[in-house]
């Protein structure tokens, strides 16, 4: 699939765009800079136009186009074209990638105004609000606040070392990449520190006012921003992630009263900890850090001297002596196979059973003979934070049960096929019983059937939200998908599945 980008077109989906270098609706070209086909829309409820993937060649990018009404407007313009001289400034892997001719218009067929674009890296991940509401809104602990702020204020620093400032740092702007780096995005709200602009806010003649409820700082809702109104969203985004609740929130704010109290949401962090983030969020700008470099010190602190949290003052245990574990009767996981298929796994799954540690602890000797189901890994990429559930397959022996042999010197496991089609992280995973089909759950929002052998997907399933669970009838006629927004589908699963149909909720 090919799409036409123009808004005016009938039918910017033609099915014959696909190999076509320009539109078969409407005659605009397809190929834009001579190097970017448009594949799909992403988004087009983003405000100021609507956000695409597009491939140059094999590489995907993100697309962003702003609509004609908001490029009439001189001051959306300005920040639509801002994001991109901003990006294009900044090497850092906290950023995407914008080149310096990223930013380019295009006029399509017999149409007199040009469409404004700008092509940029795709981020491949979740942003911090996607990504709270898949974990299900639970508060995330110290240790991974602490590592995520100083991955942020590093950004920080190269963003004001190259004399620019955000302005809009939120959750839905902070994004996660596979390899667990955070990323800042939406950079259309940044400002140039110029001597200009630094007079303009010594004369009390403000610039345009950003907001984004919760997070934006007093100054800036003045239209004053400063660089240490960064270190205040932040600060604010951190207390999103460490209560699972917006600083809007009433849990957290009272309006009457102009009180902020979140350190009672959040018993899991330190007393040293909560004042960094309350300097962070100081009402005064002098009260806060000056810099980046500021935060990242106390952070490097907090790093190398631990202390407990505010909600548990650390309690010393004396030491003692437990009795041995009792062994306790486990459930018989079966195989489903069905007669005279094996799994292509099976004898690396056995294999795996049969190592056993140099010693083993007597409370352990003692336990039953188990048998331990082994779960299928199929190399799919899986993004930070994302959890896959594992589901028993097939039945072995555990290495109680086996023949004691001694341990080779290295275990090596080779990767046989990396299945890739889901762009974003992978939460479930589900094999049938023939041993041959995959259904994978993903927070892209959808359910896909994998044929094992080909590697191809056989069926796509769209959910309303990000899919975090799947699961199967016994006699694998219906699909069930737990999703979260806590919605629960069942889809209708024909057996056998030919490869022409289409499945329907």
């Amino acid at each position: 699939m090919s799409l036409c980008i123009n808004p005016d077109c009938s039918r910017p989906d033609h099915p014959g765009n696909s190999e076509a270098s320009r539109c078969q609706s409407c005659g605009t070209t397809l190929i834009l800079q001579g190097r970017y086909r448009v594949m799909r829309v992403l988004s087009n409820q983003t405000g100021f136009g609507v956000v695409y993937e597009a491939y140059e060649r094999n590489l995907p990018k993100i697309l962003k186009v702003l609509r004609r009404d908001r490029a009439r407007i001189d001051k959306v313009l300005a920040l639509f074209k801002q994001e991109a001289v901003v990006l294009s400034h900044l090497r850092h892997p906290g950023v995407p990638f914008v080149s310096e001719t990223g930013y380019f218009t295009l006029t399509p067929a017999e149409a007199s105004e040009p469409l404004h674009c700008i092509v940029m890296e795709k981020i491949d991940g979740l942003n911090l609000k996607q990504w709270m509401q898949q974990q299900g809104n639970h508060p995330i602990h110290e240790e991974q606040a602490i590592g995520w702020l100083q991955q942020l204020a590093g950004i920080l620093q190269q963003v004001h070392q190259n004399h620019y400032f955000h302005r809009d740092i939120k959750p839905d702007n902070v994004m996660i990449r596979t390899s667990g780096q955070l990323t800042l995005v939406d950079f259309g709200a940044a400002r140039e520190m110029t001597q200009t602009y630094l007079a303009q806010m010594h004369q009390g003649s403000g610039v345009t006012a950003i907001s984004s409820a919760g997070y934006t700082p007093p100054e800036q809702e003045q239209g004053q921003a400063v660089p240490q109104s960064d270190f205040y969203a932040l600060g604010r985004t951190l207390i999103y992630l460490l209560t699972a609740q917006s600083p809007a929130d009433t849990a957290l704010y009272d309006p009457l009263e102009n009180r902020f109290e979140w350190r009672s949401q959040a018993p899991q962090v330190s007393p040293r900890l909560a004042d960094l983030i309350d300097s962070m969020i100081a009402p005064r700008v002098v009260d806060r850090p000056k810099t980046a470099q500021d935060i990242l010190d106390r952070v490097q602190v907090l790093l190398t001297q631990p202390s407990s949290p505010i909600g548990n003052p650390g309690i010393v245990l004396p030491e003692t002596t437990l009795p041995p574990l009792a062994p306790t009767p486990m459930p018989r996981l079966t195989t489903a196979l069905q007669p005279g298929i094996t799994a292509p796994w099976e004898s690396l799954a056995a294999s795996a059973a049969a190592i056993t540690p140099r010693s083993t602890p007597a409370a352990f000797q003692q336990r039953p003979r188990w048998q331990w189901a082994i779960a299928a890994l199929i190399g799919l990429a899986v993004a930070g934070g994302g959890v896959m559930a594992l589901r028993p397959l097939l039945s072995i022996q555990s290495a109680a049960t086996r023949p004691t042999a001694p341990a080779p010197p290295e275990a090596r496991v080779q990767l046989h096929k990396t299945l890739s089609a889901h762009s974003s992280s992978i939460n479930d995973l589900l094999l049938f019983a023939d041993g041959r089909r995959l259904l994978s759950a993903s927070a892209d929002k959808t359910i896909r059937l994998w044929d094992l052998t080909s590697g191809k997907v056989l069926r796509t399933w769209d959910g309303p939200s990000f899919v975090n669970t799947v699961l199967l009838s016994p006699d694998e006629t219906r699909l069930y998908s737990g999703n979260a927004d806590g919605t629960l589908q069942s889809w209708a699963m024909p057996k056998p599945l030919p490869c022409g149909s289409s499945p329907r909720p």
